[in-house]
């Protein structure tokens, strides 16, 4: 039986491959998880080491690419060069429902195109146009946000007193988002500055900007869904179930979601938060200032989607835990059967997750679920926070990664040896070649949705497809072949 001294041993041994200085700063961002470890032993939020491979994103993917690009009925420019504006461009399968170019515009990209005269002059001029332009081209959306790249930073560009100025031009909002790439040591920075700006030029100007929808009134049942971004339409099965227990969605902050919803937001009795690590932000804030609470769920798996419908509904009286209790018990014996369809093509398999946000900790109860162990986990860019939450998924003999490195995942996985590798597209190719399955788990490879009960029975059919797909027999990992 493999124990907790020979998992800190393999540590040892995967790092050993680093100069001195780098191998000891990489020595506290991996470790094992033990039972009287409350935080994962493991440091975390930190510059990467230079040198040595990082999957993490920067301040403007974290702004641009998660919390404000999903607001789907403004315009969100990318101040800068083309490349980052193209590389952000529809990458996450934020899926909505509207007319794109005329009352959405989530898969377009829009871009101050920066050339090098940009640079030397200044590109204030430039985006002020720009506005003007969209305006002509797009009199539908409901604001702008400007989300400034690594050069805007550089060269000084005002892009709030252009929004200041635009904004009572047309009387819409124009958010200037400043999270220049550079900025932080991680996408994680982007998700703060993008809700302080949510804080600073939006919510303060709530009671203007709001349009209540026709003989809205408020009521005990109003909660906002916040952090989730609709990846392959997660938000959707999320808002029926708590619809189902009798509660009135009145925000998705922001997957399928609008300008008007965000301002509704401080009307709610309840911030119910699934992405806490990019949204726990404006949560804090909404509870200090209008002294609405936040609850963090988990709707992976039957087991965490039974758990979090009891937890949120305590927060409020027994009609909603008598209808909580309902629709649990309606939808068990479809995920029994869902269980005992693939529970046996999947139990004892290993998983290895590396991924952002929730995902490493979120998504081990529904692996657990069915029958599978997750061996290690890891975040990109979480805080200490994060791996405080994660203890209460994992079991003893995990081991925790942050930040990790491409050289670490892949001497790792050949040292575990799991079945199947749940991370993101930078590594997919890598271990698919080493003839590990695979799951894409930013964006589900192109499926999804994985929320609720009904993306439960999406994500048992993934794994299953992606374990026993029967080409995994024509070619052998490098533990195989190394025994051949």
């Amino acid at each position: 039986m493999t124990t907790v001294e020979d998992r800190k041993a393999l540590i040892d041994e995967v790092l050993e491959a680093y100069p001195d200085k780098a191998k000891k700063l990489r020595a506290k961002h991996i470790s094992v998880q033990e039972a009287e470890k409350t935080d994962c032993g493991v440091k975390s939020n930190k510059k990467s080491v230079p040198g040595v491979m990082t999957t993490r994103g920067c301040a403007y993917a974290g702004a641009k690419g998660v919390v404000w690009g999903p607001v789907k009925d403004m315009i969100h420019l990318s101040h800068g060069p083309v490349g980052c504006g193209y590389y952000s461009w529809s990458g996450r399968r934020n899926y909505y429902i509207g007319t794109t170019g005329v009352d959405s515009f989530g898969t377009m990209q829009f871009t101050s195109d920066f050339q090098e005269r940009d640079i030397v002059f200044g590109g204030d001029k430039k985006l002020d146009k720009l506005i003007d332009e969209l305006e002509i081209l797009f009199p539908l959306s409901q604001g702008t946000t400007i989300e400034s790249e690594c050069p805007v930073g550089l060269i000084g560009d005002d892009i709030e007193a252009v929004a200041r100025k635009k904004a009572k031009e047309y009387g819409k909002p124009v958010v200037p988002v400043r999270c220049e790439g550079f900025r932080g040591v991680s996408q994680s920075l982007g998700h703060h500055i993008a809700n302080d700006t949510v804080r600073d030029w939006v919510l303060p100007k709530a009671d203007e900007y709001r349009k209540l929808p026709e003989g809205y009134e408020p009521g005990p049942y109003d909660v906002n869904i916040i952090g989730d971004y609709n990846i392959g339409g997660d938000a959707w099965p999320s808002r029926l179930l708590l619809e189902a227990i009798g509660l009135r969605v009145i925000c998705q902050f922001s997957g399928d979601g609008t300008f008007n919803e965000v301002v509704m937001t401080p009307l709610a009795k309840l911030n119910l938060i699934h992405c806490y690590r990019s949204m726990n932000y404006i949560c804090r804030f909404m509870e200090e200032k209008y002294g609405i609470g936040w609850l963090e769920y988990n709707f992976f798996g039957p087991t965490q989607i039974a758990k979090s419908l009891r937890k949120i509904a305590a927060q409020f009286d027994e009609t909603i835990q008598e209808k909580a209790e309902q629709v649990i018990a309606k939808y068990q014996p479809r995920m029994d059967a869902i269980v005992a369809k693939y529970r046996p093509r999947l139990e004892g398999k290993k998983v290895m997750l590396m991924v952002g946000g929730l995902r490493p900790r979120h998504v081990v109860p529904a692996f657990t679920d069915l029958g599978m162990e997750v061996i290690g986990t890891g975040y990109e860019f979480g805080h200490g926070d994060d791996y405080k939450r994660t203890t209460e998924y994992i079991d003893e003999g995990t081991v925790i990664y942050d930040d990790v490195s491409g050289y670490e995942f892949e001497e790792l996985a050949k040292n575990l040896k799991p079945d199947l590798i749940a991370s993101g597209i930078k590594e997919k190719y890598v271990f698919q070649k080493m003839a590990l399955p695979f799951r894409q788990m930013h964006s589900w490879d192109y499926s999804g949705p994985y929320h609720g009960y009904d993306g439960f029975e999406v994500f048992a059919r993934d794994m299953d497809m992606a374990i026993n797909n029967p080409t995994w027999s024509l070619i052998s990992p490098p533990w195989q072949i190394s025994q051949n």
